[in-house]
């Protein structure tokens, strides 16, 4: 019992909170022994006081003869041996360090690497400190599943530090949005309507897609995807595709650019005189109906009207009586007009004219050579002659006897 008191007492020196000096005497699956210097006694550093990760490999982080800066944690006495020993750690002297390097440091940025999905965020590691960061926090966009940064190193801004409660916030899209608001600055200062500029596809939505353009995303409209009318944005570009599109307008207040890719594109009226022309015959087919007459598309992206006097010779009510969307036609052309985009068609001119109609032409012809009657002249009040006048009663019934 005496030696063992005086063990103890030779170990004095050493106690729970110390910072030593240990060399690695051995190191085996789980854990070091180490000689604390200028103390005569041991300690034990195992690998769950060297890292958070628990299927690493120890002897990555320390090997014989090595010698490391360790926090005591506290005093072990073997009951068979009536040996003393200290658990050591490195880990949380580290952390230690790290947490003095906090303080005073909120709003600063700094570089963590995540670690670890958690419920309501993420959790991170900084020079060994543990931090974590909510989900709301992540990205400019709420995310839900936080598993794609665990492994991955980025920068966050400090938001809140309390040793005392161990309490580690920080806000990874502080970062991205001072990282976005510097690129939209950058990006504006660059673009002017009209020009022709290479983006990345980062997302399709149902009504476009929008370009990333080097941290500004651009939108590209569904009508300014295609020169073909009702396509889907995912039968014209696919997210990840780089391509060209043109500036049609900037608006840095409120971050947005609107792009066209069609504009980029030879349009189907480009060249078109070369191939339609007054008097050619064409099939085509029909793409809407309208209460006036029907479209039909006579070449790809260029529909041309027909009338609905030009639909028959006989009579039309409503289009949809003598045609149907998706019908395919024989039409003449009747007037091509690049400037206005239109062409003017006619099915009635390839027909031929029925005999009855021939007939009521020419009544109709005979009806219209007619010379007109003059017109009536409208009666008028009887008036006598001036000559007549000065009649007396005796001259008008002289012959009646009263």
């Amino acid at each position: 019992m005496n030696e063992f008191e005086d063990l103890l007492n030779s170990v004095s020196q050493v106690e729970p909170g110390d910072v030593v000096t240990a060399e690695v005497l051995t190191v085996d699956a789980t854990q070091a022994n180490v000689a604390i210097s200028g103390t005569g006694v041991e300690g034990v550093l195992t690998l769950r006081e060297l890292t958070n990760d628990r299927d690493a490999d120890i002897n990555d982080f320390v090997k014989p003869g090595e010698t490391l800066e360790l926090l005591v944690l506290r005093q072990v006495v073997g009951k068979d041996t009536d040996t003393v020993t200290y658990l050591v750690s490195k880990k949380r002297l580290e952390a230690r360090k790290a947490w003095d390097k906090l303080v005073g440091r909120e709003e600063e940025v700094v570089t963590v690497k995540g670690t670890r999905a958690v419920k309501g965020g993420l959790s991170v590691e900084f020079e060994g400190l543990r931090g974590f960061i909510p989900a709301s926090m992540l990205d400019t966009r709420f995310v839900r599943n936080t598993e794609r940064f665990v492994g991955q190193e980025f920068d966050a801004k400090i938001k809140e530090v309390d040793p005392k409660e161990n309490r580690f916030i920080l806000s990874r899209r502080d970062v991205v949005e001072a990282e976005t608001a510097a690129a939209r600055a950058e990006v504006f200062g660059k673009l002017n309507v009209g020009d022709v500029v290479t983006g990345k596809v980062a997302r399709i939505t149902s009504f476009g897609a929008f370009i990333d353009l080097g941290g500004v995303d651009g939108l590209v409209h569904l009508t300014e995807l295609s020169h073909e009318r009702n396509v889907s944005p995912k039968s014209v570009v696919t997210v990840g595709e780089e391509i060209e599109v043109k500036v049609l307008d900037l608006n840095e207040e409120e971050g947005r650019v609107s792009l066209s890719l069609k504009a980029t594109t030879p349009g189907p009226w480009d060249g078109v005189e070369q191939k339609l022309a007054a008097g050619d015959v064409i099939e085509g087919t029909v793409k809407r109906l309208t209460d006036f007459g029907a479209f039909v598309e006579v070449l790809p992206g260029i529909d041309g009207l027909v009338h609905i006097s030009q639909i028959s010779h006989k009579r039309v009510e409503n289009p949809k009586d003598a045609l149907k969307a998706g019908q395919e036609v024989t039409v003449k052309v009747l007037e091509v007009n690049p400037a206005n985009e239109r062409v003017s068609l006619s099915i009635k001119a390839l027909e031929e004219r029925p005999d009855q109609e021939e007939g009521q032409e020419v009544k109709e012809e005979k009806r219209q050579s007619r010379p007109r009657r003059p017109k009536r002249q409208e009666k008028r009040d009887f008036e006598l002659p001036e000559t007549q006048t000065g009649f007396s009663m005796a001259d008008l019934f002289g012959d009646i006897e009263l």
